[in-house]
């Protein structure tokens, strides 16, 4: 890592929490809609629903919202009163207020790295939540720039790189999906380190062990500053 010039970090379940919040959010939903499903089959159903959106709606409270609506609607076979409908808004309305809560080391990391590199904070969801948490969390004066990606494929990550100016070999990134956050940067030649949250969406998940020269593991956030710094 001798040319690394840019650190980047995802934002959610890498520098606070996040999917407890939903997995929360999920389960008060399973509870609202049980007369009509086992929990296991409404999650099923939801998860279903939220995949299909994606391409429509991105990453965010604000389609996962619709998708629980949508969910419900073909749980019930389109017969759910209007409280109910109501009932899943206001879910997601307390989702997008939850407070900001750091994990733990990100502030003493971010402190010790701040002026040696430059710090992106490069993560998905929806621009005005993302923007938010970030402010709300304290943490924006550490970063050179945000990056909110409708996705993190390949090419999104050659793009960052690009508006950068910097090249593959001098960008690490921080994140806690293998999915997301490592694999497509390793695919172009960048360095990434995975730091694991308790609890993964089903969907950030792979089922094989990642080995690449590139790649480090830890446990806490703060052992990246052993082999960084």
């Amino acid at each position: 890592m001798k040319n690394l010039k840019v650190i980047a970090f995802d934002a959610d379940d890498t520098l606070f929490i996040n999917e407890t919040y939903f997995d929360e959010t999920e389960k008060k939903f399973c509870g609202l809609m049980e007369d009509y499903l086992s929990h296991q089959g409404i999650s099923q159903e939801l998860f279903k629903v939220e995949i299909e959106n994606l391409k429509m709606y991105g990453y965010g409270i604000k389609g996962y919202i619709l998708s629980m609506i949508e969910a419900a609607m073909t749980i019930s076979n389109k017969t759910i009163p209007i409280e109910v409908v109501e009932k899943i808004i206001q879910f997601g309305k307390e989702l997008i207020e939850k407070p900001i809560v750091l994990l733990d080391g990100v502030q003493e990391t971010l402190e010790a790295l701040h002026g040696k590199y430059k710090l992106v904070v490069a993560t998905k969801g929806d621009l005005l939540d993302q923007r938010r948490k970030l402010h709300n969390s304290g943490l924006g004066k550490y970063f050179h720039h945000i990056e909110v990606m409708s996705d993190k494929q390949e090419k999104d990550y050659t793009d960052l790189i690009k508006r950068l100016e910097i090249k593959p070999e001098e960008f690490i990134m921080i994140g806690n999906s293998l999915k997301s956050d490592v694999l497509p940067v390793l695919a172009i030649g960048g360095y990434a380190i995975h730091i694991p949250f308790h609890t993964t969406w089903a969907h950030e998940k792979i089922d094989y062990k990642v080995e690449h020269e590139n790649f480090s593991a830890f446990i806490k956030i703060t052992e990246v500053l052993n082999q960084i710094l």
